[in-house]
């Protein structure tokens, strides 16, 4: 007897009741992903003034712009199709040419990371379209991702031809588009508007895990990047060894809080909610920030690793207490539309880093660095224990993190 078939599309996944899983050529296309990752960490050691801070910024919302609106294809379409597979194995390739182009990518290389993520975002759509043909009830709603898509990438391009502030305004505008307009239901006149009811066929389980998948993987790459500077040193004098130890140190922290009980708590609740879709898009919208404190904080590990000794600036310090930070807030906001809590071990770990910034102008990378791990580390623990504390006492899970339970 046939196994059950996809829901009116031949290339679309099978609906059968159980959560959709990640393939394997999914995780193989994470990868490209994770070598973009690497190229905005070290274009943001080598530039973390105000200006390379706000344009690494601009590039980390089109890499996770490229990722997140493939990751939604993937999850309704069946990667182990032929066509489909082809389709993201085409979105490597040119994002290969997108990842190496990004430390130039606001200066000589402008054009060509303009031109090779507009191929990326709206030829994928073009594909789609074609995969699903006139009638399927998707067809509409990427019709409008599409017509969005092209008016973006109209931004894109013209930035790829400008230079200095215009070319930043130009792409600043194209983020906008293409991360607001999925609040608004991508509308259009004569297309319409994508209600609550188009999402619904999403599986909200697997962009979860593909979530966490994403997190892990600029969890590796931060401590990849670091294991590679501490080796290639010179010298493994005293100071340098401690700097390593204190950046692996924080890495695990930073898993510690995500990973420990969030992840799971995370896909359940996507899994129950009434309108899983619609949850999906708010981990999407969350985790941008969240990765990007991860990015950052990689930046910073290397700068302790490579100078422990040197006085902070105010060019460092956003680096070395802002990438924990940020790092806290986006799990504070994930949990929040998880629990309904933002947890107070978060709010005790934001107020350590503002109370950390200013003392850090005062000190050495390698002193600010073993601080904002020991904050890390405190956020891990004192969320880990009261959890386990209201665990024991058999009060649901998903309050353990709020205000009363910590």
């Amino acid at each position: 007897m046939a196994g059950p078939q996809p829901l009116n599309g031949r290339y679309l996944r099978a609906r059968t009741g159980e959560e959709a899983r990640v393939t394997y050529i999914e995780l193989f296309f994470d990868l490209i992903y994770a070598f973009a990752v690497t190229q905005l960490s070290h274009r943001l050691m080598h530039d973390h003034g105000l200006e390379g801070a706000l344009q690494t910024l601009i590039l980390w919302f089109a890499v996770w712009l490229g990722w997140q609106y493939t990751c939604w294809v993937t999850n309704w379409f069946d990667p182990d199709r032929i066509p489909v597979r082809l389709l993201l194995f085409a979105v490597m390739l040119t994002g290969m040419a997108m990842a190496a182009s990004l430390p130039l990518a606001f200066g000589e290389r402008g054009l060509l990371f303009a031109l090779s993520y507009v191929t990326i975002q709206l030829g994928r759509s073009i594909v789609v379209l074609l995969l699903l043909g006139r009638d399927h009830r998707l067809t509409a709603n990427f019709r409008r991702i599409c017509g969005w898509l092209a008016i973006s990438g109209i931004a894109w391009i013209a930035g790829g031809f400008a230079d200095g502030a215009a070319r930043f305004g130009w792409w600043t505008a194209a983020v906008l588009c293409e991360y607001v307009a999925p609040m608004f239901g991508f509308p259009l006149p004569w297309l319409g508007r994508s209600r609550a009811a188009d999402w619904r066929t999403a599986e909200g389980g697997h962009i979860a895990e593909r979530c966490q998948g994403f997190v892990i993987l600029a969890l590796g790459e931060s401590v990849l990047v670091t294991g590679g500077t501490w080796s290639d040193l010179g010298g493994w004098d005293a100071p340098s060894v401690i700097a390593f130890l204190v950046c692996f140190a924080a890495s695990v922290a930073m898993w510690w809080i995500y990973f420990d009980t969030g992840s799971e708590a995370g896909s359940r609740a996507i899994v129950e909610s009434k309108e899983p879709g619609l949850m999906a898009s708010y981990f999407h919208y969350i985790h941008v920030v969240l990765v990007a404190g991860i990015i950052v904080s990689a930046a910073a590990d290397d700068l302790v690793i490579l100078h422990p000794p040197e006085r902070v600036t105010l060019a460092t310090v956003w680096l070395l207490a802002g990438g924990p930070a940020l790092y806290v807030i986006g799990t504070g906001l994930y949990k929040r539309v998880v629990y309904g809590w933002f947890p107070l071990s978060h709010w005790i770990g934001c107020a350590l880093f503002a109370l950390i910034a200013p003392f850090a102008l005062h000190t050495d990378l390698l002193m600010t660095a073993g601080l904002t791990m020991a904050t890390l580390i405190v956020v891990a623990g004192w969320e880990t224990v009261s959890r386990r504390v209201m665990a024991g006492a058999g009060t649901d899970d998903r309050t353990d993190t709020g205000a009363t339970a910590e």
